[in-house]
């Protein structure tokens, strides 16, 4: 354990797909970030009514401070389309206990970017990241049940669902169900 704890305090992480640069956060990135969150397709799955200035630099401050505490535990990571050289979303593990060696992802992209396979290729990327650099042992994550789109990317990478909360979550005046979904080191690489 002292071996991954090392680990988590040394990592500067830059990880790179075939069409995506995932890069820390600076803070200069706020503007990207309030761009595609102000969007209503965005907002549709998050407690947010609105996004302002002032809630995005904090969101990208919190990032910022993740990068900073020792050892390190959280890593979120702006993603980066190559071509356009456009920030276009965030992909990040959060290691929620060390010694279990478990963690969890998540992932947002950009409305506009929806269906062309960048949150898969991130969210593959980051469970890389997690299983071979950080060397989780059980990685998971959760959706609302009535985001297809984020239950499909889970899939493709290999994850499988391991149950459903009901009405886990209170969303734009209505209850929503959590879809759960994990990969154990073992299963990894599945695809």
């Amino acid at each position: 354990m002292v071996e991954i704890l090392r680990l988590y305090v040394e990592v500067k992480v830059v990880l790179e797909t075939e069409r995506l640069l995932m890069r820390e956060f600076v803070e200069g990135d706020w503007v990207a970030v309030l761009a595609y969150q102000s969007d209503p397709l965005y907002l549709r799955y998050y407690h947010w009514m609105e996004r302002t200035e002032a809630d995005v630099r904090a969101f990208v401050g919190m990032f910022l401070e993740q990068q900073r505490r020792r050892p390190r535990l959280k890593f979120q990571l702006a993603l980066i389309l190559k071509q356009e050289d456009r920030l276009i979303g965030n992909c990040g593990i959060r290691v929620n206990d060390p010694g279990l060696r478990e963690a969890n992802i998540g992932y947002e992209v950009d409305s506009r970017y929806w269906g062309h396979g960048y949150a898969t290729e991130a969210a593959r990327a980051i469970l890389r990241f997690g299983f071979e650099e950080l060397r989780m042992r059980r990685i998971w994550s959760y959706c609302l049940a009535d985001n297809v789109g984020s239950a499909r990317v889970l899939e493709k990478i290999g994850m499988r669902q391991e149950g459903r909360l009901r009405e886990k979550e209170f969303v734009k005046g209505q209850w929503h169900d959590h879809l759960l979904y994990a990969l154990l080191d073992h299963e990894w690489p599945t695809i």
